[in-house]
């Protein structure tokens, strides 16, 4: 579970991050990430439309995502913002494969969010 602190809750925050922020995906998910400049705790959220699938599903696809991403925030600068969006494969993927992609895609973003810096 993330920590309260750590959650993107406000839909201008999540339109912020997916519209100026860089984005990377992969065949499951596609990471969006920006650097606020504003030096707090790096913080998350995810989007997982009614294309992944029913209710269940999406919301088994989001405890997986939780949880990898809850393991991966420290490692991430303390001002970035993070939106996950989960793409219909990640129904069928294990988490293995969900934390392969995730790190892959988390890595080409910061990449280029440190270019543009």
């Amino acid at each position: 579970m993330l920590p309260a602190a750590s959650r993107l809750t406000h839909r201008d925050d999540f339109t912020a991050v997916m519209k100026r922020g860089r984005s990377s995906g992969r065949s499951r998910l596609v990471v969006h990430l920006l650097r606020a400049g504003q030096g707090e705790r790096p913080r998350a959220g995810f989007v997982v439309s009614k294309a992944v699938g029913n209710a269940v599903v999406r919301h088994r696809v989001t405890r997986r995502l939780r949880h990898l991403v809850a393991d991966r925030l420290p490692e991430l600068p303390a001002d970035t913002m993070l939106v996950v969006r989960a793409l219909p494969p990640a129904a069928q993927a294990s988490s293995a494969e969900l934390g392969a992609d995730l790190d892959a895609a988390l890595r080409s973003a910061l990449r280029k969010a440190g270019a543009s810096r």
